[in-house]
């Protein structure tokens, strides 16, 4: 048997996918078309065919989404693989599409629906539309929250009977395990992520702005390539004294151990993998009220949820936590381990993919 896994960034699939493939990988050739990003070399090593092809990530430009398609066609037509694996917004519709078209059983992964959704208008009708022909015949479409799964059957983009919900990609419970809290009366906070308004970062450091102006004693840590502008607003912020920011890591693991708690205010979400790999090595998150982020936070006991574009908001979580006692912030922390233990262990995610494929 033959699978080929179709992604937009060969750093995201492997970080997030390479239990997976791993596990495909005992019942069957597992190749992979994804642009040369990061973890390329690694990507290579676990795959049995790593084939690149780049992808325009943001935007829609008909000549290259069009191009995309018919290389996803004569992909298919040379390799003829028994079953494709697509992830994210454009190898879900051009690689799904492709796939149907060629009469190859394939399988959607909804990873986050976007800024088309978010935005609405002709955009979001357009990418509907795109959408009900790329998953009309998908035997199976994977959600990672459930208000994701029901705007796709509100639309009648799919059936019930082809969805299945799964807990994001989970988290690898032994690569992510509970790391000493660290010392220090000065609050750590991390963030992790592309640097991107969608994530919250004008509402993250509007809030820290407004924390330090009191005099609320806390830092904050930046790990993420930028995907927007934002250089001159992050050194202005370093220039200041409270922000330090480090650009992307392959191993955000040292920086998790040196936080006290982690911050998310995204705006939108598939499921937001950083808040579990920073609850399940024992630390608390606070992150937005969204479906996607607010699925890993227990509110009041493993982390503190915020309301979405609301720096006010965010703020007023960020103080909350600045007032426990260090006692009670490990004892978050560790709360949100147990909750990824029981609800997000990769393991059973893996698993629950396998049995739909």
């Amino acid at each position: 048997m033959q699978i080929l896994i179709l992604a937009n960034h060969s750093g995201g699939l492997y970080d997030f996918r390479k239990d997976l493939i791993a596990a495909l990988k005992q019942h069957a050739e597992v190749s992979v078309a994804v642009p040369r990003n990061d973890r390329w070399d690694e990507l290579q090593a676990l795959a049995d065919r790593v084939i690149e092809l780049p992808i325009d990530r943001r935007g829609m430009n008909p000549a290259r989404d069009a191009k995309l398609l018919g290389q996803y066609r004569a992909i298919l037509k040379r390799l003829r693989p028994d079953l494709v694996l697509t992830y994210t917004i454009k190898p879900n519709i051009y690689g799904g599409f492709a796939a149907r078209l060629a009469g190859i059983p394939y399988a959607v992964n909804i990873t986050g629906l976007g800024t088309a959704f978010e935005s609405g208008g002709l955009l979001k009708k357009m990418v509907t539309a795109m959408y009900r022909l790329s998953c009309k015949k998908a035997k199976t479409v994977f959600f990672e929250n459930a208000e994701n799964r029901q705007i796709f059957l509100d639309a009648k983009i799919v059936k019930e009977r082809q969805t299945c919900l799964l807990s994001g990609a989970g988290v690898n419970l032994e690569r992510y395990a509970v790391a000493d809290y660290p010392a220090g009366d000065v609050v750590k906070f991390l963030f992790i992520g592309r640097i991107m308004r969608e994530k919250g970062v004008d509402e993250l450091l509007s809030a820290m702005r407004r924390l330090t102006g009191e005099g609320v004693p806390c830092t904050l840590d930046m790990v993420g390539g930028y995907e927007e502008d934002y250089g001159a607003v992050v050194e202005e912020a370093e220039s200041e004294g409270w922000l330090k920011y480090w650009g992307y890591q392959e191993d955000v693991r040292p920086f998790i151990a040196a936080s006290h708690c982690f911050v998310l205010p995204s705006w939108h979400e598939g499921m937001a993998n950083t808040n579990l790999e920073c609850a399940a090595s024992g630390r608390p998150v606070i992150t937005s009220r969204i479906h996607g982020c607010m699925e890993a936070v227990e509110d009041g006991v493993t982390g503190f949820l915020c309301e979405r574009k609301n720096s006010g908001s965010l703020y007023a979580a960020m103080k909350r936590f600045c007032a426990l006692s260090m006692e009670e912030r490990r004892a978050m922390g560790l709360a949100g381990r147990k909750r990824m233990e029981a609800v997000f262990d990769k393991k059973r995610v893996v698993e629950e993919t396998i049995k739909r494929l």
